[in-house]
């Protein structure tokens, strides 16, 4: 998937490869550095499973680096060549995987500085992908995760009543407050899922499962909802963007229908869940015949899955009558039907989570915002002695946690022809996932495809299932449309390292402030040493 739009922003060589001269001008650690002793367990120093508990916020900053973190084709980047186009014919002759060009995460999720942000358009289809920002995803992939749980117990709740009954059982799918519509269980174990195309049908008929697979599987990530995993995500953008392979034993394990837990805590099982293969299925493959084996060891996936499940989610910019008035509009004319704001998480894998809002007192003159972080863990950062000798164990406290500002209702939906998009194939791609709004007011351009300039540009391409409340858009005055917009636009992105916050306030005292002391969302403090960078 070739970068062929927008600009790569922040990515970061190490200190072996370049002579900073200023604070987090580069990576501290080397690319061997960062691998450490492999994946080992919580009783390896330096593995990443004895990091990822013990030692969790540096492994999470570690994860931050390797995101940043510009490859070079000795370390296996790119699929053959380095010409920037690479060679079809070692990937089956696969247009929409052409990598070459891409040499780190932020190359197309880099904006703004230095956050796993968006980016620029991608060649996965001809009409292209506007690269999404990762803000939040382990809100999501949790979320969707548990959605999935609960719709799954009620189909075995509903075919349990048919054994018990002797006849078939209907029963309404609804998960954190969604409709997905409503399956049949049969006598013989079966289920009716409905009609193929029965969600599109006005009153839709039952059973009819709506807005996901009749796996009951919600998966979302992509435009179309295509994976399930943070884990799966990573190692296949590595591969497709980059060319860089890794041969990860858990999707190995759960793709040939296993169970295993990750260690972001992500239980992926292969025998009710199609897993998504590693590229290769050995560290000593060299499936892009470059001469780089194992380019992506597993402690590496394991320090990234843990950084996307770990980061921040989007902020809240000025909240002012108008955008205050516009949140009120936009609920109105019913665009909170599917942009739903507010999900609860009933078991947080998280070990931290960040509110990031305006704050001109505490927010410095780069952005005026200000972030308080809380450690999510059981006794803070004392943690859980388990008598090893080691640091102690820093466990997620696994509590309920309200999730405001998601603005989505994780369904896929058909939006009309001007959503469609085509395949290589000649086909077309109807069916959407509701793309969460937190981050909208600093993502232009607007949908997939990033083909509307304008927030009311995008609003008013809508149309099928949201055709009323694109009508009803339409119908508003100017100064109400401008509202709605202005609501969006305080849905915010922003750059980690150059926002204040309880982590590292501002210092106004610091000389030639505020490029200097303008404070950070830095998780160095909570390291188990501090004075060891990453």
């Amino acid at each position: 998937m070739l970068m062929v739009g927008g600009s790569a922003e922040a990515q970061l060589a190490d200190i072996t490869q370049i002579s900073p001269t200023v604070p987090g001008g580069a990576i501290n650690k080397s690319f061997t550095q960062e691998i450490g002793a492999g994946r080992g367990n919580i009783l390896v120093p330096d593995s990443s499973l004895f990091i990822i508990a013990r030692d969790p916020f540096r492994a999470v900053r570690r994860g931050r680096q390797i995101f940043q973190r510009k490859f070079q084709v000795a370390q296996g980047n790119g699929p053959k060549t380095d010409d920037g186009v690479g060679n079809p014919s070692l990937i089956g002759g696969d247009p929409s995987r052409v990598a070459g060009l891409a040499d780190s995460c932020a190359a197309c999720h880099g904006r703004p500085r230095g956050s796993a942000g968006f980016g620029g358009d991608v060649v996965t289809r001809p009409d292209s992908r506007d690269a999404p920002h990762l803000f939040g995803l382990g809100l999501q992939e949790q979320l969707a995760d548990e959605m999935t749980r609960t719709l799954r117990a009620i189909r075995t709740a509903a075919q349990a009543q048919a054994e018990d009954d002797g006849a078939p059982v209907t029963r309404i799918l609804r998960a954190k407050g969604v409709n997905f519509g409503s399956i049949t269980a049969n006598v013989d174990g079966t289920f009716n899922t409905g009609a193929a195309g029965c969600a599109a049908m006005t009153p839709a008929p039952t059973p009819c499962v709506v807005g996901v697979d009749p796996d009951l599987r919600i998966r979302p990530f992509f435009a179309q909802g295509g994976t399930i995993s943070i884990r799966e995500f990573l190692v296949g953008a590595f591969n497709a963007e980059m060319g860089l392979e890794g041969a990860d034993p858990d999707l190995i394990l759960a793709a040939a229908g296993g169970t295993v837990l990750t260690p972001a805590g992500m239980l992926l099982d292969g025998q009710v869940d199609k897993i998504e293969q590693s590229p290769v299925g050995s560290p000593t493959t060299d499936g892009d015949f470059d001469e780089v084996p194992d380019e992506i060891p597993v402690s590496i996936i394991d320090f990234m899955e843990f950084y996307l499940l770990n980061y921040f989610k989007a902020g809240l910019g000025p909240q002012t009558a108008p955008v205050l008035a516009g949140r009120a509009v936009f609920t109105q004319i019913g665009c909170n039907s599917c942009h739903l704001p507010t999900f609860t998480i009933s078991r947080d894998r998280r070990v931290a989570d960040l509110d990031t809002v305006f704050d001109p007192v505490q927010g410095n003159p780069l952005n005026r915002l200000f972030a308080t972080g809380t450690v999510r863990v059981l006794n803070g950062l004392a943690g859980v002695d388990d008598f090893s000798g080691f640091p102690t164990l820093k466990i997620p406290a696994g509590q309920p946690f309200v999730v405001n500002n998601i603005f989505t209702d994780f369904k896929r939906h058909n939006l009309g022809n001007n959503f469609a998009e085509r395949n290589y194939e000649g086909t077309f791609q109807d069916l959407f996932i509701t793309e969460p709004l937190w981050g909208v007011g600093t993502t232009p351009t607007y949908g997939h495809d990033g083909r509307s300039n304008t927030l009311e540009d995008v609003i008013l391409r809508h149309g099928g299932e949201a055709q009323v409340q694109r009508d009803a858009f339409a119908a508003l005055s100017q100064p109400s449309r401008d509202m709605v917009t202005a609501f969006l636009q305080s849905l915010i992105l922003f750059p980690p390292d150059d926002t204040a916050s309880n982590l590292q306030p501002k210092n106004e005292a610091a000389p030639r402030f505020p490029q200097n002391g303008h404070g950070a969302i830095a998780l160095t403090p909570l390291f188990n040493n501090p004075a060891d960078l990453e």
